[in-house]
C-alpha cells in the first residue's frame, strides 16, 4: 500500500458533475473513496475536453448515465495506490488512459495489437470493475465514472492498467494532450499508415485528431499532406500542422477521389480518415493509388452505416486497416510519445487553443460546441 498521508482515507474535493443529459456540469464537493487492490488514486492537474466527453454528455446516441463525472484526457500524480500495485508509487508523474494494458491478455501479449481484453473502451460502465462498484460519492448517492478515468474531478481512482507512468520532467499541461485524441490520429499515421519519406499522405478531417495525424506525415518526411475538410475555414491552421494542400468537396462535382486521383497521377500513398464519416471512409479508401496504397480509418461510424465498394478496388492491391487509439499499448508505449515531445520531434503546444479555470469548464464545452479552437486545457488549481 501507498504511504502518501492521506492514503486509505476517503478525500473529499472538487469535481465537475454531469446531472443530466446536455445540462452544465455543477461544481460539487465529492467524496473519493481509496482505491482497491490494483487501483490508483490520482491527483489531476490538468484536463482537457474531447468531442467524446461532449458526445456521451449529450447522450443523444446511447444509453444515458447520470449523474456522471466525465473527463479522460489528462495528466496527474499518483496519490496513493491500491493492494497489488507494483509498478506505480505516491508522487509518479501519470496519464490516465480511457483504454487499458492488463499485460495477461492474448491482446496485451501480442506484439500486433493494443485491444486489451479487460480494459478495453466500455463506455457504458459506470463503476470500477474490481467490485461493481463507483469510488464517487455525493452524501452516500453514487456518481458514475467514465470511461474508468473520469478527470474532471481533483482526484480520481483508475485500473492500474489505465495508467501510464510518464517522465517527471514532462509538462503535464502540454502532455496531457497525449492520453486521447493526439496520440489517436499521430499513431494511425506513425504506427498504421507508416507513410514512407517523400510520400503524399490524404487526411480527411482536419479537427485535433486529423491534425494529429497530418503531424505524423510531417514528422515521417511526407513530400505532400492534403488535408480535406467540409469548413474551409480549418485550412489556415492546419498549414502549422505540415499540411501543404486543401480540398474542400463540396468546391467540386464529382467525388473527392476522383479529384485526389487527378491531383496526385493516379491516387495517394496513403490516407487516413479521421471524421466518422461513411462517405469520408469510402472516399479515403477509393482514394489511394493501386498497387501499394494503404488507407486507415480512425474515425467512428454511425451504428447503422456500411462500408461499399468495389471489390476489385482491393483486387487491384489498395489495402484498408482500422486503428484503435492510434495502435498504441497505453503503459508500455505512451512514454516514448512523451519522449518525441521532450526532445522536440513532436510539436503539442499547437493543439492548444485555449485554457480555462476548472471552475469555467462549461466554458470548455461552449468552446467545443461551436467549434472554436482544439484542445482547451482545464488547470485544476485555478
Amino acid at each position: 500500500m501507498s504511504s502518501s498521508s492521506t492514503a486509505g482515507q476517503v478525500i473529499r474535493c472538487k469535481a465537475a458533475v454531469a446531472w443530466e443529459a446536455g445540462k452544465p456540469l455543477v461544481m460539487e464537493e465529492v467524496e473519493v473513496a481509496p482505491p482497491q487492490a490494483l487501483e490508483v488514486r490520482l491527483k489531476i492537474l490538468f484536463t482537457s475536453l474531447c468531442h467524446t466527453d461532449v458526445y456521451f454528455w449529450e447522450a443523444k446516441g446511447q444509453t444515458p448515465l447520470f449523474p456522471r463525472i466525465f473527463g479522460h484526457e489528462a495528466g496527474g500524480i499518483v496519490e496513493s495506490v491500491g493492494e497489488g500495485v507494483t509498478d506505480l508509487k505516491p508522487g509518479d508523474h501519470v496519464l490516465p488512459v480511457f483504454t487499458g494494458e492488463c499485460k495477461e491478455c492474448r491482446h496485451c501479449k501480442s506484439e500486433e495489437s493494443n485491444m486489451c481484453d479487460l480494459l478495453r473502451i466500455n463506455t457504458d460502465r459506470g463503476v470500477m470493475l474490481n467490485d461493481g462498484k463507483s469510488r464517487f460519492s455525493i452524501n452516500g448517492q453514487p456518481i458514475y465514472h467514465f470511461v474508468g478515468t473520469s478527470t474532471f474531478s481533483e482526484y480520481t481512482v483508475v485500473h492500474v492498467g489505465c495508467v501510464a507512468k510518464i517522465n517527471p520532467a514532462a509538462p503535464l499541461d502540454k502532455v496531457c494532450v497525449l492520453s486521447c485524441g493526439i496520440s489517436t490520429g499521430l499513431g494511425a499515421t506513425l504506427n498504421v499508415a507508416k507513410p514512407k519519406k517523400g510520400s503524399t499522405v490524404a487526411v480527411f478531417g482536419l479537427g485535433a485528431v486529423g491534425l494529429a495525424a497530418a503531424e505524423g506525415a510531417r514528422i515521417s518526411g511526407a513530400s505532400r499532406i492534403i488535408g480535406i475538410d467540409l469548413n474551409a475555414k480549418r485550412f489556415d491552421e492546419a498549414k502549422k500542422f505540415g499540411v501543404t494542400e486543401f480540398v474542400n468537396p463540396k468546391d467540386h462535382d464529382k467525388p473527392v477521389q476522383e479529384v485526389l486521383a487527378e491531383m496526385t497521377n493516379g491516387g495517394v500513398d496513403r490516407s487516413i480518415e479521421c471524421t466518422g464519416s461513411i462517405n469520408a471512409m469510402i472516399s479515403a479508401f477509393e482514394c489511394v493509388h493501386d498497387g501499394w496504397g494503404v488507407a486507415v480509418l480512425v474515425g467512428v461510424p454511425n451504428k447503422d452505416d456500411a462500408f461499399k465498394t468495389h471489390p476489385m478496388n482491393i483486387l487491384n492491391e489498395r489495402t484498408i486497416k482500422g486503428t484503435f487509439f492510434g495502435n498504441y499499448k497505453p503503459r508500455s508505449d505512451l512514454p516514448s510519445v512523451v519522449e518525441k515531445y521532450m526532445n522536440k520531434e513532436l510539436e503539442l503546444e499547437k493543439f492548444i487553443t485555449h485554457e480555462v479555470s476548472f471552475s469555467e469548464i462549461n466554458k470548455a464545452f461552449e468552446y467545443m460546441l461551436r467549434g472554436d479552437g482544439l484542445r482547451c486545457i482545464i488547470r485544476m488549481d485555478a
